[in-house]
């Protein structure tokens, strides 16, 4: 059974002062989980939000001061801890996860996100989150703040150092294709599988060098498996080949910790008459068919179409011109979980209509809330 969302934030400073200190941490963290999940996007949405529900609220929640404003809760976003507050958050899920009968959290994808509304001193003028995405069960497991997407790769480690990954397979694009990146996942238990390209020139030349002299044999006696996807959709065809071979004793640079396998996905995709055609690299530390690394590969992008392109879709991110820079990130922690909870409940229906639903109907609201563990 799952301990109660607020138990999890025992490591969490309320940054508050005795005398600022009128309404209650917990109170204002399951007022805006709650408002999130129905689609509020923005801070005065979740107070207005939570004054046309404050008699529900109050069979539940103390509320010794009523409803806080919007500025109330701003200013407490804007002070909490970015780092604590989304770790305090992503072991509250894993473990929701888990008293759910998820167990097996085995893919872990890893990708970063601008929040484009929410502009801060940054180079790029915006924030940008690093995710951990559980892609089995559309957990966030942790994020990690950035100063823009060229800082992504120390936000890596930060971040994987904090997650529990023994057992687990790890997936991140080129960017978090570091010996950094791979020392925290081995150190942590886990497993890697990371695309290599130009940003790492001599692991991309060994590599391709693997599948040119394995393709001299014609592959043979080399242990390789292959995979092909053939299909058709949206008005395009797409073909996919993945390649899988054990790696050679002494090929690669020796930075590079426990390569058991390197990887050749191909991709033709035709539309409108054209046809694109890309191979990408990958190197991985277990050792994987063809059949599963394909499926793997395709399963990291869950990260970008059932958690980024519905925080944007859903639930405006992009829109949000929340301008604190911690503020912005502690709401997109909200967001996430948010989003998790709708993508777990058994309802046959679409997110934004499960948002809805629950903006509707206080008792499906409740349902999500305590099957959660937030109440």
């Amino acid at each position: 059974m799952a301990r109660p969302l607020v138990e999890h934030f025992a490591d969490l400073k309320d940054p508050r002062v005795n005398r600022t200190r009128k309404h209650r941490l917990d109170d204002i963290l399951v007022i805006a989980l709650s408002a999130l999940v129905c689609g509020a996007t923005t801070f005065e949405e979740i107070e207005e939000f939570a004054e046309s529900r404050e008699d529900w609220f109050k069979t539940f929640l103390p509320l010794p001061h009523g409803i806080p404003s919007h500025d109330t809760v701003y200013r407490l976003f804007r002070a909490l801890d970015a780092t604590v507050f989304a770790r305090c958050f992503g072991g509250w899920m894993a473990e929701v996860g888990e008293a759910l009968g998820l167990k097996g959290l085995t893919h872990i994808a890893v990708d970063g996100k601008s929040l484009r509304g929410a502009t801060g001193n940054t180079f790029t003028g915006c924030v940008h989150v690093v995710t951990a995405w559980a892609a089995e069960h559309g957990l966030v497991l942790g994020q990690e703040v950035v100063a823009d997407k060229s800082n992504e790769i120390p936000a890596f480690p930060e971040l994987l150092n904090a997650l529990r990954l023994k057992g687990t397979l790890v997936t991140i694009d080129a960017a978090g294709c570091q010996t950094e990146v791979v020392d925290a996942i081995r150190d942590g238990g886990g497993d890697y599988l990371l695309s290599v390209k130009g940003n790492q020139p001599t692991l991309l030349a060994a590599v391709v060098a693997v599948f040119a002299d394995a393709a001299e044999r014609e592959f043979e006696g080399v242990g390789a498996t292959h995979h092909e996807a053939i299909g058709d959709g949206h008005g395009r065809h797409e073909e996919r080949y993945a390649t899988v071979l054990p790696t050679p004793d002494g090929v690669l640079p020796d930075v590079w910790r426990d390569v058991a396998a390197v990887a050749q996905v191909t991709r033709e995709r035709t539309a409108d008459g054209k046809t694109e055609r890309t191979t990408t690299y990958y190197i991985t530390s277990r050792k994987l068919s063809a059949a599963v690394l394909a499926k793997l590969v395709r399963r990291h992008w869950a990260i970008e179409n059932e958690c980024h392109w519905v925080l944007d879709v859903t639930f405006g991110e992009d829109a949000n011109r929340t301008a604190d820079r911690n503020a912005a990130a502690n709401l997109g922690v909200v967001r996430r979980a948010a989003i998790g909870m709708l993508k777990r409940d058994e309802a046959k229906i679409s997110k934004p209509r499960k948002a809805f639903r629950a903006a509707l109907n206080t008792k499906y609201l409740e349902k999500l809330l305590r099957g959660n563990a937030v109440i």
